[in-house]
């Protein structure tokens, strides 16, 4: 009897281990649900953010579905596997994936009630649940997930060492906040990699993993102060750190450097997104070895890009602060018309129609439309007022205000596009698409196409240049006339310059260009014919379409800054136009290249030619002399008197009709950079030249960004350094003035 009642009293301590080996066996095939395979165990699946990398290393962006990306462990800070350790899983090292003396200890305490027993999930389990299992609905669903997660555990702990199980761990957990992974949380808390991190921000990080919904250091910092302390206690009690050290540590408050993954916010958003839509279409091209094409979102790409990360701040800077002094400049401007910022003589109607267009190519119009709203609905919704946040160069602005007077409110605004690139390599190094990406998307670099006015001019001079014509070579500015029946006009057409100062001289090529006067240019046109100008045009990328007609020589067609930038770097470039590209290398999560990227080269002109079109460019900004005028003048040559530079400098100014476009493009020996700026529509724009010329609304950006560039020793590393440019073609430019007097940079204005 007594040894029945032994193996009754066996058979009832024994009983739980025994159904918990079946029913792990059960679970082990698949009774309760599919386990993963062993494909999906050695390469389990992540949503890998694509990361957007500059030349200098810096991450300027992701692509994502969650914000996630790999780092290794080696990459990882000591303290933070410390803290890890100490607060969450102390027997990792030792255990095989569970911890039974753990888990013992969880259990007897949840059978006595007691509430600080402590958990019993190592690591390597929440691990497992994180990556293959999903949220229980139910105790009894909670009690099989945990069977499943034990058995993963183990075969995880079969085929990955320690680290790997670490790594994996912390490359996956969701730090909230967009933070996917240990890589986005200490970028977005701390802005710092995680090999940055110091022990307080490490200890923060490992303390969110409690509850990151919880403890959020930006909704309950004293919180999550104090679940920090938590960690550091436990730093502290296993010897990782020293009392003092936990007791300096707990005295400080959590300094944090926020900065949330946002595609409106960061450095260079409008090349970020004129990228996504280029990678996309590569994406659709290329397959990886499952013979899937890439996803953007999900495959953990790494796109190197030729964007210089200094550079680019640079030239944020510089439009920063341009356009914010032009457009309080605007606002005064226009102080007191009636309908500012539209010319006087337009009539309601006119202004109306302006503000209906605009309507209906706003985001808010195209979601009522999707939806079945009807024209009139429409428009009565955009008569309503509503809560809405309206950009201004002071800062955001809060308001309530109706859709209408929010579009009226935003025509005030001068907009610009910068592009800079090094002529030599095509790399592009800096691409701004407008002044705020977040109020306005529409990039002014790649997309939009304006009047480029008189910055095409340079290339009617090189083409008279390379048919023989000398920079000194004479020509009497007078009207020059193009007969309507020579040129299949409607009527005849005589361009005119913008002033009389100049009328009835003779001036050379060189002058004229450095002056931009029309008559010249058009007397360039009339002996070359607009046929030639097409033809060259293709030579140095232009891709947009432009009619062989006169009109030609005034610019009077649309262009994009990207692709003036190209053309003028042909210049610099010896006369060989070279594509201007910006990604050097595509890589997969394992660093694998898939691709690398060569920028197409054409020669368009001769060296000679090209040299000589750098000396007249030159001539802009310098000045030129002529003894018929007795003076030295030049439409660029603010940038030595006013900015005072002294580094060798080329370039040229672009106004158009009305003073609606205005442009600079620069050239030095290590950039050309390209300007635009003008207000959205042509119609709106300052009513006199003083203010609306290039030279005041587009070369003080080139400015601003060249003077910080040479500021800089690591972004031009030579910033004295010259254009080459031969001792012959020196020798063409003197036209009995010192050549020495002409390409000196040293005269004040």
């Amino acid at each position: 009897m007594n040894s029945i009642k032994i193996k009754i009293l066996w058979l009832v301590i024994l009983s739980p281990f025994i159904t918990l080996f079946f029913m792990v066996q059960l679970a082990i095939f698949g009774f309760f649900g599919e386990l993963p395979t062993f494909e999906q165990l050695e390469n389990p699946s992540n949503n890998l953010a694509t990361e957007i990398i500059s030349e200098d290393g810096e991450v300027l962006g992701k692509y994502f579905f969650e914000n996630r990306s790999k780092v290794r462990f080696h990459e990882l800070p000591q303290n933070l596997i410390d803290a890890l350790l100490a607060t969450e899983d102390i027997r990792f090292r030792s255990h095989s994936g569970i911890d039974f003396r753990a888990l013992m200890r969880a259990s007897y305490g949840a059978a006595l009630g007691a509430k600080n027993s402590g958990g019993a999930s190592t690591i390597t389990q929440q691990l497992a649940k994180m990556l293959f299992t999903e949220k229980p609905s139910s105790g009894i669903e909670r009690v099989l997930q945990k069977m499943k997660e034990w058995i993963i555990s183990a075969q995880l702990e079969k085929r990955y060492t320690k680290d790997e199980i670490i790594t994996m761990y912390l490359n996956r957990f969701d730090w909230v906040n967009n933070a996917v992974g240990i890589k986005s949380a200490s970028k977005i808390y701390f802005n710092k990699e995680p090999k940055s991190l110091n022990v307080s921000e490490s200890a923060m990080l490992v303390g969110m993993l409690k509850n990151p919904a919880l403890y959020n250091p930006n909704r309950r910092l004293d919180q999550t102060t104090n679940r920090r302390n938590v960690v550091l206690n436990q730093m502290e009690k296993y010897n990782f750190i020293s009392k003092e050290k936990r007791d300096s540590l707990k005295s400080q408050k959590i300094k944090l450097n926020f900065r949330k993954e946002s595609h409106n916010q960061g450095l260079a958003p409008y090349f970020r997104e004129y990228l996504r839509s280029e990678l996309k279409k590569w994406c659709s091209n290329n397959k990886n070895q499952k013979g899937e094409n890439y996803n953007l979102y999900t495959d953990g790409l790494k796109v190197y890009t030729t964007i210089n990360s200094k550079l680019q701040r640079f030239a944020e800077e510089a439009v920063g602060v341009h356009m914010s002094e032009l457009q309080k400049t605007f606002y005064d401007h226009w102080k007191g018309y009636t309908n500012a910022p539209f010319p006087k003589e337009f009539e309601k109607e006119q202004i109306d129609e302006i503000i209906f267009q605009a309507i209906r190519r706003s985001e808010r119009y195209k979601k009522l439309k999707n939806v079945g709203k009807s024209e009139k609905e429409i428009i009565k919704s955009f008569n309503k007022k509503v809560p809405m946040t309206l950009f201004s160069w002071d800062g955001e602005i809060d308001t309530v205000l109706t859709p209408i007077d929010s579009i009226r409110y935003n025509k005030y605004f001068i907009h610009t596009g910068m592009m800079s690139m090094d002529p030599e390599t095509g790399h592009v190094k800096a691409y701004v698409g407008g002044i705020n990406y977040k109020h306005f998307k529409y990039d002014h670099v790649v997309v939009g196409k304006r009047q480029v006015g008189s910055t095409f001019k340079p290339f009617l001079y090189s083409l008279a240049i390379q048919e023989g014509y000398t920079p000194c070579f004479e020509i009497p500015n007078v009207p020059v006339v193009f007969d309507k029946k020579r040129w299949g006009l409607e009527k005849d057409w005589t361009p005119k310059n913008s002033g009389d100062e100049f009328n009835e001289l003779s001036l050379t090529l060189k002058f004229g260009l450095a002056n931009s006067i029309n008559s010249i240019t058009a007397y360039i046109m009339k002996q070359f014919g607009p046929e030639a100008v097409v033809d060259l045009a293709k030579k140095i990328g232009v891709k947009s379409k432009i009619l062989a007609v006169p009109s030609l020589c005034l610019g009077t067609f649309d262009l994009s800054v990207y692709e003036m930038v190209g053309a003028y770097s042909t210049f610099v470039n010896k006369g060989v136009w070279i594509e201007p590209i910006f990604v050097t290398k595509i890589e997969d999560k394992n660093g694998v290249v898939l691709e690398e990227f060569i920028p197409k080269t054409q020669e368009a002109m001769s060296k000679e030619t090209s040299e000589i079109m750098v000396r007249l460019l030159q001539g802009v900004v310098d000045g030129v002399y002529s003894p018929q005028v007795g003076q030295k003048k030049g439409t660029g040559v603010r940038l030595r008197y006013k900015y005072n530079f002294k580094n060798e400098i080329g370039g040229k100014t672009g106004t158009t009709q009305n003073q609606s476009d205005g442009w600079f493009i620069g050239i030095t020996p290590q950039l050309v950079t390209g300007v635009w700026s003008g207000c959205e529509d042509r119609s709106a724009h300052f009513r006199d030249i003083r203010y609306g010329q290039g030279a005041n609304m587009a070369l003080p950006v080139f400015a601003e960004f060249m003077q910080r560039a040479y500021a800089d020793t690591q972004s031009i590393k030579n910033p004295a350094k010259k254009f080459e440019i031969s001792k012959a073609v020196d020798l063409k430019l003197d036209c009995g003035e010192s050549i020495q007097n002409y390409i000196s940079n040293d005269e004040e204005f």
